[in-house]
């Protein structure tokens, strides 16, 4: 599985990294996941410079995609140059925004008239674009779901587990990250949210 998380400069260290670290327990199933950008480095909200490890267009071919957030989403979101550059196809590919990504899959016509899920503060910006917003830090529709939330991060990665590998890879996932002596009331509160949202089809999966 190949997978992307769309990271931009002004993002969110906590939804690009904290997925990412979750997705990488699947490495050794031959997973590979990469912080895709659409230049060669990229600043975060607190001034951290990172290196893409791909470019943006990479989501194209992607098996899954994740579009992390930032303090810039609304900007980037309006500049039809760069949205251009992203290509996603909800029929082929698992896609998850989180938190004002959600604006990015707005303007992208991936969440249509669908409840989703996003931060306080994106939440006029999500609504201004037709969406309806619900209060719940996830929700998924079909190969498409939303995270509001920083830590809600760990819902995608566990939601894009489960649906690409199995539910108990995803719980193993989400069992390694969390905190000893709350490793159980993690897993458990992580696969009560996700598991509603899971069809019995495994039609992506490899």
């Amino acid at each position: 599985m190949q997978i992307a998380i769309l990271t931009f400069d002004g993002f969110n260290e906590l939804d690009s990294f904290i997925a990412a670290g979750i997705l990488n327990r699947m490495r050794g199933q031959g997973w590979s996941v990469h912080i895709a950008c659409p230049t060669p480095e990229v600043t975060s909200m607190n001034g951290v410079t990172i290196q893409r490890q791909k470019p943006i267009e990479f989501a194209a071919e992607a098996d899954a995609v994740l579009i992390g957030s930032g303090v810039k989403t609304r900007e980037l979101a309006a500049d039809p140059t760069l949205m251009s550059r992203i290509r996603l196809d909800a029929g082929r590919q698992l896609i998850g925004a989180q938190c004002s990504g959600t604006l990015m899959l707005a303007k992208l016509g991936l969440v249509g008239d669908l409840p989703a899920c996003t931060d306080l503060t994106t939440k006029p910006w999500v609504i201004e674009a037709g969406v309806t917003v619900i209060d719940a830090p996830f929700v998924a529709h079909g190969n498409v779901a939303t995270a509001g939330g920083c830590l809600a991060s760990q819902y995608l990665a566990a939601w894009m587990i489960a649906r690409l590998a199995t539910l108990a890879d995803a719980e193993a996932a989400i069992h390694y990250v969390a905190p000893v002596g709350e490793k159980a009331t993690y897993v458990e509160q992580a696969l009560a949210v996700v598991s509603p949202f899971l069809t019995s089809s495994r039609t992506l999966a490899a």
